[in-house]
């Protein structure tokens, strides 16, 4: 039997029908004072763009953007400072922010050790 998804006890098909004011309600503290200041010029265009075409991958600068119902299923860029990361919104990312998907550092990956840098290469020949 597959488990269906429950956001604070509603399905994804109940929250496409909510308003958005009404599922900001449902999100923690932070992201509804930023809902009740209102969205930016660059959320609203993003918005408006997104609702503009069903099929078309939306890019967007916009990493402080929460994602809401309307988006999952839907596929967008996210720009992290150096190039667009492509996205499949899903379920479990609902009331997240875009830019916690699209990450602006990469991991450092370490090779060995260098000649000298310890006790046991430090008396070998480098040439």
């Amino acid at each position: 039997m597959v488990k269906q998804f429950l956001f604070k006890g509603k399905t994804v098909e109940e929250l496409k029908e909510m308003r958005v004011d009404d599922f900001i309600g449902l999100l923690p503290t932070r992201k509804r004072r930023s809902h009740k200041r209102g969205w930016t010029e660059e959320q609203e265009k993003f918005l408006k763009q997104l609702r503009a075409d069903e099929k078309k991958i939306v890019r967007t600068h916009c990493r402080d953007m929460i994602v809401l119902p309307e988006m999952v299923g839907r596929k967008l860029a996210v720009y992290n400072g150096k190039e667009f990361v492509y996205l499949d919104i899903q379920q479990e990312m609902l009331g997240h922010r875009l830019g916690e998907y699209s990450l602006t550092r990469r991991g450092v990956k370490h090779s060995a050790a260098g000649i000298g840098a310890t006790r046991s290469t430090k008396f070998i020949s480098v040439k």
